[in-house]
């Protein structure tokens, strides 16, 4: 008998492992995956951004919210319980003779300080945009008072504007002008306290506006040389039309610093209660004296609730205005 021998399968006859239908697994593992990668680009940015959040709702919005449930109620401060009294705290306070003092001191700094500190950062940072040398040490220097303590800003613009020793009253008696009385007299008190205010916010007004102006193309600036328009023309027709988001945010902020404002009144004179008459009492020193003078937390609950409607219908005012002005603005530039 004769034994045939069977050759072995060639290559091309041997069965291949990774031939044949693919796993089944594959598919699966790449659908899930893609799920994956679809729920993590759309949950990711909320979760990058859910810290902020959580601790604004834990230190922000429910202090917010228990303000105001205090404010309905007359608060012990021996309990921590409170008897619901409804609007009887706002009506107290809106009643009271020394709040619509404190209100008009408050827009009467208001108005000392925000208008004239938005013309003069105006000012300054056209000024910073132009070609000159040493911008950097320009732009920082014009920085440097808002990185001050304003506890430190108080106490020496409160020596500068004392009443018999002060540096202003002795340059003025230089002068041959008689002293001014900057604490017992209330409108010169304003405009004292309102010079702390522009010198301490004016620079990082100016560095703001200045970082709109830079990013307003040049070629606007070229067209209307070339067209022969002078330097206040362009300012007038290119760069505050340019300007309005920027303008709109700068204003609104003011005001709402401004109605919001503390520490240069609280620190003007050694007692910080606003002066003998109130000569410069303001909401918030108001507000400060109902809550931790007085002891009577829901008050000034109420008073700060008060002063928030009266930032907000400001703020609205103040953004339908600044829209119309600058549109208008820019309507006569063209």
């Amino acid at each position: 008998m004769t034994s045939t021998a069977t050759a072995p399968p060639s290559s091309a006859e041997r069965p291949d492992a990774t031939s044949g239908p693919p796993p089944q697994r594959a598919p699966k593992r790449i659908a899930f995956s893609h799920r994956l990668s679809r729920w993590d680009l759309k949950l990711s940015p909320y979760l990058y951004i859910s810290p902020f959040f959580i601790l604004f709702i834990v230190t922000g919005l429910f202090p917010i919210a228990y303000t105001a449930v205090i404010s309905f109620m007359d608060w012990d401060m021996v309990r921590n319980t409170g008897t619901f009294i409804g609007f009887d705290q706002y009506v107290y306070v809106l009643t009271q003779p020394k709040f619509w003092i404190a209100l008009r001191n408050t827009f009467s700094i208001f108005l000392l300080s925000s208008i004239p500190q938005l013309i003069l950062a105006i000012f300054i940072a056209a000024m910073l945009d132009q070609n000159i040398r040493a911008k950097t040490f320009w732009r920082m220097g014009v920085l440097v008072p808002y990185v001050m303590a304003p506890v430190a800003v108080a106490l020496i613009f409160s020596n500068m504007f004392g009443d018999q020793y002060g540096l202003v009253n002795t340059f003025l008696a230089d002068l041959g002008i008689p002293p001014v009385k900057w604490h017992s007299d209330a409108f010169a008190s304003h405009i004292a306290i309102a010079t702390m205010v522009n010198f301490r916010w004016t620079g990082y007004n100016t560095l703001i506006l200045l970082a709109a102006m830079q990013a307003i193309p040049r070629d606007y600036y070229e067209a209307a040389s070339i067209d022969g328009a002078s330097k206040l023309r362009q300012f007038f027709a290119i760069t505050v039309p340019s300007l309005r988001p920027t303008l709109i945010f700068v204003i609104i902020t003011s005001t709402i610093g401004g109605l919001q404002i503390f520490d240069e009144p609280r620190m003007y004179d050694q007692f910080g209660t606003g002066g003998a008459d109130s000569q410069w009492l303001t909401i918030t020193l108001y507000l400060y004296d109902i809550g931790w003078g007085q002891w009577n937390f829901g008050r000034a609950a109420a008073l700060a609730w008060i002063l928030f409607l009266i930032i907000l219908a400001i703020g609205v005012i103040n953004l339908l205005v600044t829209r119309r002005l600058v549109r208008n603005e820019g309507s006569v530039g063209r």
